[in-house]
């Protein structure tokens, strides 16, 4: 495929796409379903085409390029290279994936054709940002994707998804703000954003101070897309509410494009910088601990898997601050971050469209609900299972192999008991994943439900998917499987396919996936897993559910709650009561000034007297001929007579009318002329 027509195909198609398919929904649903299919398998397929044609100059390290001139006067820039088409091919085939569920998913759901046209722009513009050859494109893109994914937050449009579209948005529009910041420092000192000429450039500039202050702008925007601490708050109330075909996206792909950002930071500002890594070190730790810690608690099976996302991305960020910390030494952080953010991409589509079969059944996310749906549904159970030991790091699963690379980047840097403490959380933040998929796979395939009608109900279901969504699940987990049972065959050449962006030029040296070192690590994990299951949520995190039986409890303490807790009062209460406080003072000291010098420097003036009527010459025509009619009167001896001011007042204001409206005709006169001139030369133009 020609790489120009390449890339704008893949970049704007979606774009029409999604024009047609809203359009297409309002002749005829089916049509529409059908065309959003076609739509997201030949998206899959051009990008197959395009690694026909690209794919060995790009493992030869060929960049192509590709370019809008004119837009937003910088232009659109796209380049592609070996991180960029395996992970656009990644957004492809899992957006293939999900909009094959749709049809069935959305089968009584309202608003489908908005739906389907956000679903496809969202394709398009989340492709522009990994695509895209500079920073500028990268955020225009960025920000498409933010306000078009806002949609799939609010589908449902109650209360609960409204209010988790308003945080999703706000973090969005707030990080994209900061983001913009970050841009105009780079623009202004660097004179620069294509990505390709910012390492040079920053390499010689002096202010490492002023590089960092922009580098931590663009770390907060890219950061609050990606779910990353402080800023995951959209992601606990997000995902329960969107539907599952757009939580498997919003997790496993649109995370990746704030993930792609700060890899483009690390990689192109600050490149082997030991500082930049361990900023992006304790991020990563925090971000991975806490999710995992929130996956524990939850009781609900969507929040569970986006608490579980946002632990994942703290395992890539990990792998992101190891890069800066081990320096020119990286390879194997390098490698554990790529194959661990395709990792995570490939479980969570798996594990967010299994969901979505669930719900589609059951209409409930509550583990207490749905506990018992999966007894008897073997293909379900494999494909769930499949993701479960796959994210839970189980040796023979891509997950062991990616956590393993990211595992042995900390061991490799070593650095005493604070990098010690890190591996340690490393290893029970993997317990804890162990412990919450262990818990969600147990109650929903292996526990029965306390309700026996509800739970003959769940047994007696045969048909719970179709055709097109068994093939969407169970494709999905054989990608998954087959992706992760071939590490040196398939995972380690991706890894060397994309290790271009972070400027990783050697291979690293061999791993041994399976040693027992390795091993001992995965097995550790799995032990405190095991522990976390057996005494924390077996023993703490159930009880009695108020019908006599055991049950899924939600423990976690409402103050512990950020958005509620923080963010709400801060950006709602206290922030605009402070900000109207201080315009109060500025405006209350400046009236005080302004009353302050009018009545000491600068007097007041007595203001002008004003004439009852008439003007001064009236005034004193006036007075003069009332002078002289009481001199005539004295010598007549008369009295009485005219009052010469007002009347010469009259007359003045008689004749400012007359002159306006004279003045007003001449006007009107002169606008007729002109449309009469014009006409004119219209008809001795054209004619």
């Amino acid at each position: 495929m020609n790489q120009n027509l390449g890339l704008a195909l893949l970049v704007f198609y979606p774009f029409l796409l999604g024009l047609c398919c809203y359009w297409a929904g309002k002749k005829s649903e089916n049509v529409r379903d059908y065309l959003a299919g076609f739509g997201a398998v030949s998206e899959f397929v051009l990008m197959l085409l395009l690694w026909a044609g690209s794919g060995a100059r790009a493992a030869a390290g060929v960049t192509e390029s590709f370019t809008v001139p004119g837009i937003c006067g910088l232009g659109l820039h796209f380049t592609m290279d070996g991180f960029r088409l395996i992970y656009s091919t990644v957004a492809a085939f899992m957006w293939m994936m999900a909009t094959l569920l749709c049809r069935e998913y959305f089968a009584h759901h309202e608003n489908r054709n908005r739906f389907y046209l956000f679903l496809m722009m969202t394709m398009g513009a989340t492709l522009g940002v990994f695509f895209s050859a500079d920073l500028f494109t990268t955020f225009i893109f960025f920000e498409i994707m933010s306000f078009t994914s806002y949609v799939w937050v609010a589908q449902e449009e109650d209360a609960p998804a409204l209010r988790a579209a308003e945080t999703y948005l706000a973090v969005a529009v707030i990080g994209g703000l900061v983001m913009l910041m970050g841009l105009f420092v780079l623009w202004n000192e660097l004179g620069t954003l294509t990505i390709s000429e910012l390492l040079p450039a920053a390499a010689g500039y002096g202010n490492k101070g002023l590089l960092y202050g922009a580098g931590v702008c663009l770390l907060v925007g890219f950061g609050a897309k990606a779910g990353a601490f402080p800023l995951h708050i959209w992601l606990p109330k997000a995902h329960p509410v969107a539907p599952a075909p757009a939580s498997a996206l919003l997790s496993g792909i649109l995370t990746k494009t704030g993930i792609f950002g700060i890899l483009v930071v690390t990689s192109e500002l600050f490149l082997h910088d030991g500082t930049w890594g361990a900023l992006i070190l304790s991020v990563g730790v925090l971000t991975m601990f806490g999710g995992a810690l929130l996956a524990v608690f939850s009781v609900d099976l969507k929040r569970t898997l986006a608490c579980s996302s946002m632990s994942q991305i703290g395992f890539i960020l990990v792998g992101v601050g190891m890069q800066g910390l081990l320096g020119e030494e990286n390879a194997l952080a390098v490698h554990g971050t790529l194959l661990h953010m395709v990792n995570h991409s490939l479980i969570k589509l798996v594990l967010f469209l299994a969901a979505g079969v669930i719900f589609m059944n059951t209409h409930e996310l509550n583990l207490n609900g749905i506990r018992g749906f999966g007894r008897k549904k073997p293909l379900l159970r494999v494909i769930f299972l499949t993701g479960a030991l796959a994210i839970a790091g189980i040796p023979f699963f891509g997950g062991y192999i990616s956590k393993t690379l990211l595992h042995e980047s900390i061991v490799e840097y070593g650095g005493g008991w604070l990098m010690r403490a890190v591996e340690y959380l490393f290893l029970g933040s993997g317990g804890l994943t162990v412990a919450y998929m262990t818990k969600l796979y147990v109650a929903v395939f292996r526990e029965e439900n306390e309700d026996a009608a509800r739970q003959k109900k769940y047994d007696s279901m045969k048909t719970y998917m179709n055709r097109v969504s068994a093939f969407a699940l169970g494709g999905s987990a054989a990608l998954l499987f087959v992706w992760g049972i071939f590490p040196h065959g398939i995972m380690n050449r991706a890894a060397a396919l994309g290790q271009g962006l972070m400027h990783l030029e050697e291979a690293g040296h061999p791993v041994a996936y399976f040693s027992v070192k390795n091993l001992s690590g995965a097995a550790i994990s799995v032990a405190i897993g095991a522990l976390v299951y057996v005494f924390v949520i077996r023993g703490l995190l159930m009880g009695e559910t108020g019908r006599g039986k055991k049950g899924y409890l939600d423990r976690w303490p409402a103050w512990l709650d950020l958005e509620e807790v923080v963010y709400r009062p801060l950006l709602l209460g206290f922030l605009p009561f402070v900000s109207r406080l201080v315009c109060r003072v500025f405006d209350s000291a400046l009236d005080f000034l302004v009353v302050a010098l009018r009545k000491t420097v600068y007097r007041d003036s007595p203001l002008p007297y004003r004439l009852p009527e008439g003007n001064k010459f009236t005034l004193r025509a006036g007075k003069f001929l009332n002078f002289l009619q009481r001199i005539k009167n004295r010598i007549l001896r008369q009295e009485g007579g005219r009052d010469y001011v007002h009347e010469l007042a009259v007359k003045n204001e008689m004749f400012k009318e007359s002159n306006m409206i004279i003045r007003r005709s001449l006007s009107f006169g002169l606008l007729l002329f002109c449309v009469g001139l014009c006409l004119t030369l219209i008809y001795i133009i054209l004619w």
